[in-house]
C-alpha cells in the first residue's frame, strides 16, 4: 500500500490555527497569507511588518511541531521548490477558458509584477550601492537567463566606471576571473531557483578571496547568497507564467547603478559625459530629425 502523502507545512499551520493561543493565531495567519515573504525575509523584518515580537515566530513553529523558525522556514522553502527536472514546466498551468482568458493572464502577471516591486527593500540596495562605490573593482556574474541582468548592470556601470567593471567570464574562462578576485573588490551574483553550480562557485571564490559578495536572489537561503555581505531579494516565483520573473532583479540592478552613479558625484558625471562624447563621435545613435 502506498504511503499517504505528507501534508504541506502550510496545511499543517492552517489546521493547527484553531488550537493555538490568540496571538499565535494572528502570527500564523500572517505567515499563511505571506508564505513567500516567510521564505525570503528575516524573522525580524517579518515581525516588524506583522506587528509582533520576533520570538512569536519561534513559538509558532514549535507549537506546530518544528524545532524553531529556521526549520519551519526551511520546510516552507522546500514546499515551494519546483522539481529539479521540471523547474519551468512544473509552474505551467492549463490554459484558462473564456473569450478573455489570455488577456486575464497578462493582467494577472502584470499586477503580480507590479505588486512585487514595492516589496524590494530600498535601504538594502542603497547599502549595497555604497559598497560598490567604495570597491576598487566590480565583478558581475549571472548565468543562463540571469546573464541578461548581469549584462545590463555591467553596461550601466561601465558608462561611468569603464575601467573598473567586468562580467565574470566575459573575456575568457570563468576560472581565470575567479582567481583574480581580491580584497577591496565587490562581486555581484544574480540567481534564482533552480540555482546554477557556476553561480555558487563564484560566491565561494568571492568569500575565499576576501571580496565583498552582493547577491541578487529570490531567497536568503539561495546557495549563491551564503556568506554575502548584502542580499537583495526579488520575487521570482509569485507572478503566473511558466518562467520565473526577472522584473525585480532588473529593477534592483538599475537601482544599484543609479545610486552608485549618484555617490560618484562630479567625477562620475565627468566620466559619463566623456563616454557620451565618444559615443556621439562614433555616430553610435541615429540622429534625431528636426
Amino acid at each position: 500500500m502506498a504511503e499517504p502523502a505528507k501534508s504541506s507545512p502550510l496545511s499543517e499551520l492552517c489546521s493547527a490555527l484553531p488550537s493555538l493561543p490568540l496571538r499565535l493565531q494572528e502570527v500564523g495567519r500572517f505567515v499563511a497569507a505571506n508564505d513567500y515573504d516567510a521564505t525570503t525575509r528575516s524573522m525580524r523584518d517579518l515581525a516588524a511588518e506583522a506587528g509582533a515580537d520576533p520570538a512569536a515566530f519561534t513559538r509558532l513553529a514549535k507549537a506546530i511541531g518544528y524545532s524553531g523558525w529556521d526549520e519551519l522556514r526551511a520546510a516552507l522553502t522546500e514546499a515551494r521548490r519546483p522539481s529539479q527536472t521540471s523547474p519551468f514546466s512544473g509552474r505551467a498551468k492549463s490554459r484558462r477558458q473564456g473569450p478573455n482568458a489570455d488577456v486575464a493572464l497578462v493582467t494577472d502577471k502584470l499586477n503580480a509584477e507590479a505588486a512585487g516591486l514595492p516589496r524590494i527593500p530600498a535601504r538594502s540596495i542603497a547599502d549595497a550601492a555604497r559598497a560598490l562605490h567604495g570597491a576598487k573593482r566590480i565583478w558581475i556574474a549571472g548565468y543562463r537567463s540571469c546573464r541578461s541582468v548581469a549584462e545590463l548592470l555591467n553596461y550601466e556601470l561601465r558608462l561611468f566606471r569603464p575601467d573598473q567593471v567586468q562580467i565574470v567570464g566575459g573575456s575568457g574562462p570563468d576560472d581565470l576571473d575567479l582567481g583574480a578576485f581580491r580584497p577591496g573588490e565587490a562581486v555581484i551574483v544574480v540567481g534564482f531557483m533552480p540555482y546554477t553550480h557556476a553561480s555558487v562557485r563564484v560566491a565561494q571564490a568571492t568569500y575565499h578571496a576576501g571580496a565583498t559578495l552582493i547577491a541578487i536572489a529570490d531567497s536568503v537561503a539561495a546557495p549563491m547568497a551564503e556568506g554575502a555581505g548584502h542580499v537583495l531579494l526579488f520575487e521570482a516565483d509569485s507572478p503566473p507564467g511558466f518562467f520565473p520573473s526577472l522584473t525585480g532583479a532588473i529593477a534592483i540592478a538599475q537601482s544599484l547603478a543609479a545610486v552608485t552613479f549618484s555617490l560618484g558625484g562630479t567625477a562620475a558625471k565627468k566620466r559619463l559625459q566623456d563616454t557620451e562624447a565618444r559615443l556621439a563621435a562614433a555616430s553610435t545613435y541615429v540622429s534625431e530629425k528636426g
